[in-house]
């Protein structure tokens, strides 16, 4: 067994069974690679298509169920933790694996050093994407992502895996990135280790949604605050604290009956306001209904970013903004 693939899964087995097929095409033999599933809790879906992958025999395939939901740090951690081979790639089931990802990553190795590899991730999205597309495009150029990486047992084991306290998809490959720096592990990209990502469809109002993320933001800052802030956020979102004080200042001179005052603090919020959607609506689609969603929910964003933040620099004891 030269490397095993580890996948968190929850409640997506369609995504997850065209993952395993993508995987079922691997140039490797079948019996140089292991896949172990992990589902983030009891999920009777996810256990059907398991099963009936069991039934074609095309993969060496394992399944590990946790008994709750726990994110898919945790996940991740389950399952490396049970991989037999030496070196762990790791991808999400909703990922599309060439047929060349594994050997990109094994032809890459010795086969005795302690390494991380990063893969190259695909989006495709259209010529005039919504932002929501744009944004889940940035994985494309994201430094270091578990859509697409491998690491060797030995320094998982001596970073203990992933924090768990990153308990959603988000900033838990950062973190990991930067404990491989910090404890100067070689971490090279691999540009023929090729994962698709396609972008799903996204509800209505799903950047708002989003603004939770914060929360963790504030962990990664405690952690590694340069770091955090050469690679991730170079100053605090400033202009999301000016919208909100221009609108707490006119509510405080509306009280006052300061009319004049209320609208100048108005008029200041509705250009930044302005420049924000502007921003937003830059080389995407125009479509009325996306412009609609772009201008409503740019005048709740901030609102809803800075509480996580705050929440976040609460939560962990850190002075976050």
């Amino acid at each position: 067994m030269k490397i095993s693939v580890v996948i968190p899964t929850y409640r997506r087995p369609q995504l997850l069974s065209a993952c395993l097929a993508a995987l079922s095409r691997q140039d490797l033999d079948k019996a140089d690679f292991e896949v172990i599933v992990v589902s983030d809790g009891p999920d009777v879906a996810t256990r059907t298509v398991i099963d009936d992958w069991y039934q074609k025999g095309l993969l060496d395939l394992r399944y590990i169920p946790l008994n709750r939901k726990k994110g898919p740090a945790a996940a991740r951690n389950k399952g490396w933790k049970a991989a037999v081979a030496p070196l762990v790639a790791f991808t999400d089931d909703d990922t599309l694996p060439d047929s060349r990802w594994l050997s990109g990553f094994l032809s890459a190795w010795d086969g005795v050093k302690p390494m991380a590899f990063t893969g190259k991730v695909i989006v495709p999205i259209p010529k005039e994407p919504t932002d929501y597309e744009r944004n889940t495009a940035r994985l494309a150029t994201a430094d270091f992502v578990t859509a697409n990486c491998a690491v060797t047992k030995d320094v998982l084991t001596a970073l203990n895996g992933f924090d768990e306290r990153f308990s959603i998809a988000w900033r838990e490959d950062s973190d990991l990135e930067f404990r491989l720096l910090a404890l100067k592990v070689p971490v090279l990209k691999i540009l023929d280790a090729i994962v698709v990502h396609p972008v799903r469809k996204a509800e209505w109002g799903v950047s708002i949604r989003e603004q939770k993320k914060n929360m963790y933001n504030a962990l990664l800052y405690k952690k590694f605050p340069g770091m955090y802030r050469r690679k991730i956020q170079p100053r605090p979102a400033w202009n999301y604290y000016a919208m909100i004080a221009m609108i707490v200042l006119a509510a405080i001179c509306l009280a006052e009956g300061l009319m004049l005052l209320v609208s100048l603090c108005l008029l200041s919020w509705i250009v930044m306001v302005g420049m924000f959607i502007s921003k937003r609506l830059s080389d995407t689609t125009r479509r009325r209904s996306h412009v609609l969603e772009m201008i409503i929910t740019s005048m709740a964003i901030p609102f809803v970013a800075i509480y996580w933040s705050l929440y976040g620099a609460w939560r962990y004891r850190v002075f976050f903004l």
